[in-house]
């Protein structure tokens, strides 16, 4: 019952806004346009839903063939005017609540426009060039495929018998055998190839045919056309659509609505919101114990069968897209909804956090600093270590080779070298050290040069009482 009473409500909110087209300003329908220049016809136009706009000039639709011809959003341009652009030009407003035409009488004026006109008439009213008989032909046939047309009380129909033919072929235009008179053919141009009925009553009701022919040949083609008495019936939504669905999260899916009405109905997809998501849209409409959002609505389409059907598209399917959607058909009789829901599968994949890339899942980044820091300052204290004992190792040298050089042997404790100086001799054999003290002896130039130098090597070892190990070494000098 909620449900019923929401759709009720929203539907009564959507005909006090929605309304056919309306002309919105005053125009002026004869217009007047020198050879050469640029005209503008305006269509002021408005209506809720916002109507669709189509030109015709003397009966047919002015499309994008039309080179000199741009419709705009509410108007048509015409550029560099010729003298046969003069005739009846129709702008046709509708949308699904109904249709409003303005009207334009285009004069076209200019030094040879007589002369153009007298030219023009003459070649309507002379025989096509000699050559090639070419029989009549159907040019769009792809337009005339629906020959059953069904029109409701009030509504229009236009009917195509667009052909070509060398000679150039006529046309006549018959209703039930019986040719139209041109004042029910219209105004406007001698070969008329579409016939607008407009404002059909039941009497318009008929079959409708074309009859083209030339010297070389000729063709038919048949309407039917029928005009149903308007009911006061609401609009049916046919099939079984829309129906539930399942989609995979990220996945795309779609609802459609198949509509039957005797007239274009408006479709409008609503969701209802759930309690708590209110701040995730922008408005929602509240009715009873319900919220409902109104859904983006895409184009309605006319089938062949006379129905009318609309789609809604769900693409990257999130869980917040899951819930009841609902499809509503109205006219101006009544309106008609169904209901369906939506299921988002929940997403199975992983969800990958970025891991920065300087730090390690087990180890605190203060660590990971701190471990190549610790081993650089390792390495420089070692190297810091070894250049001084290089240079410890050479100045104890220099000291031996000075006392020699002076003739007198040092005493015991400046002749023993450190105990860190075990690792200086201990880099180098006995000999290599002998002829280093030998070549420093020479170098200082001494004033006696003995034949042999004795030396006594002694390496001592102390045990201390607290564990600790103390080695040193005893170098003795004797000429």
């Amino acid at each position: 019952n909620s449900i019923f009473i929401s759709i009720v409500f929203i539907s009564s909110m959507l005909f006090i806004y929605l309304s056919p087209p309306r002309v919105s300003e005053k125009v002026v329908h004869r217009q007047t346009v020198r050879i050469g220049r640029t005209m503008k016809l305006q269509c002021p136009v408005e209506g809720d839903p916002p109507p669709l706009i189509m030109w015709t000039k003397d009966g047919r639709n002015i499309h994008s063939g039309w080179m000199r011809f741009k419709v705009q959003q509410h108007a048509l341009r015409i550029k560099e005017v010729e003298a046969g652009d003069a005739g009846t030009f129709i702008c046709k407003a509708t949308n699904g609540f109904g249709s409003v035409n303005v009207n334009y009488t285009l004069i076209v004026i200019g030094d040879s426009i007589s002369g153009r006109n007298d030219a023009q008439g003459e070649r309507e009213n002379s025989p096509e060039p000699l050559g090639k008989l070419v029989s009549p032909r159907f040019t769009q046939p792809a337009k005339m495929r629906k020959r059953m047309i069904a029109r409701p009380v009030g509504s229009s129909v236009r009917l195509k018998c667009t052909a070509s033919g060398n000679p150039r072929p006529n046309i006549m235009w018959m209703k039930d055998s019986r040719p139209l008179t041109p004042q029910e053919v219209g105004e406007g141009r001698k070969k008329k190839w579409t016939l607008s009925l407009k404002n059909l009553m039941p009497e318009h009701s008929g079959k409708y045919t074309c009859h083209v022919s030339n010297p070389a040949g000729e063709i038919n083609a048949t309407y039917n056309v029928e005009v149903i008495q308007r009911t006061n019936s609401k609009p049916i939504l046919t099939g079984t659509h829309p129906v539930n669905t399942t989609v995979d999260y990220g996945g795309t899916t779609s609802f459609q609505c198949k509509v039957r009405s005797d007239v274009k109905p408006v479709i409008q997809w609503l969701k209802r919101v759930e309690p708590g998501d209110e701040s995730k849209y922008n408005s929602t409409i509240e009715v009873g114990d319900h919220r409902f959002v109104v859904l983006p609505t895409g184009e309605v389409w006319s089938r062949p069968d006379g129905s009318y059907l609309n789609k809604l598209l769900i693409t990257r399917a999130k869980e917040e897209d899951a819930g009841m959607y609902i499809c509503l058909g109205a006219n101006t009789m009544g309106y008609s909804f169904r209901s369906a829901f939506l299921t988002v599968l929940p997403d199975n994949k992983p969800h990958f956090s970025p891991i920065p890339t300087v730090s390690s899942p087990g180890l605190p980044w203060p660590v990971i600093i701190g471990i190549p820091a610790g081993v650089v300052f390792i390495l420089g204290t070692v190297l810091l270590w070894f250049c001084q004992s290089k240079k410890h190792c050479s100045s104890g040298a220099m000291v031996s080779a000075q006392a020699l050089s002076n003739g007198h042997r040092p005493p015991p404790r400046e002749r023993a070298l450190p105990g860190g100086d075990k690792d200086c001799t201990g880099s180098m054999s006995y000999e290599e050290y002998l002829t280093q003290q030998q070549q420093l002896l020479l170098a200082h130039g001494a004033p006696k040069i003995y034949p042999k130098i004795f030396t006594d090597i002694h390496t001592h070892t102390h045990s201390h009482v607290d564990g600790k190990v103390h080695q040193h070494q005893h170098i003795h000098y004797q000429c």
